[in-house]
């Protein structure tokens, strides 16, 4: 199985989100890897697993999905690569730490440009169009959603231009998240 396999296969069974998210992170990687050394292959091969286990067809009530992710790829979808045993433990740490609240230190600099690309995800206009999309229709909780990420990843960024990208989109979040309550007369 190879990267253009991935592809394929994240735009068939990731809800029509999945692809353009990955598209979105291959972005924000390049911008805040700067001279960062780094498997590139590995990382590919990381960022495209690391949210199958939300995907329907992978998805298991009450595992989390960065862990169900971990699984699938390591089971799954690695052992039918022709990635070295180095590559997959580096693939399969960085699925695992990759969401912002997993608390400890990433060991590899792959696991650190997905865990700080994928909660930069979360922030700015994107990151408030995303948590809207995921609804419901009641735009309070989505709103409180908002909120609550915001403080969770606000100062996680350990990368000097992750930095800089998280503090630009936490003030786009603040002034859209501003507009939403003026626009609302305060009835989300």
């Amino acid at each position: 199985m190879n990267l253009q396999d991935l592809e394929r296969m994240t735009g068939e069974y990731g809800e029509g989100w999945a692809l353009q998210h990955i598209h979105r992170l291959f972005k924000l990687i390049e911008r805040i890897a700067a001279d960062m050394d780094y498997d590139h292959e590995a990382l590919s091969y990381a960022v495209y697993l690391h949210d199958w286990g939300a995907f329907p067809r992978f998805y298991r009530a009450g595992t989390d999905h960065a862990l169900r992710s971990k699984e699938v790829a390591e089971n799954e979808v690695l052992p039918h690569t022709s990635l070295t045993s180095t590559q997959k433990q580096i693939v399969i740490e960085a699925i695992e730490t990759h969401d912002y609240r997993y608390m400890l230190p990433v060991c590899s600099s792959e696991g650190l440009l997905l865990r700080e690309a994928d909660g930069l995800e979360f922030l700015g206009a994107i990151g408030t169009a995303r948590e809207f999309a995921w609804g419901p229709n009641n735009l309070r909780k989505p709103y409180d959603r908002i909120l609550a990420r915001r403080e969770g990843i606000r100062g996680r960024f350990t990368l000097p231009a992750a930095q800089q990208i998280a503090d630009e989109r936490l003030a786009r979040m603040t002034t859209i998240l501003n507009w939403i309550n003026e626009e609302s007369f305060g009835e989300l």
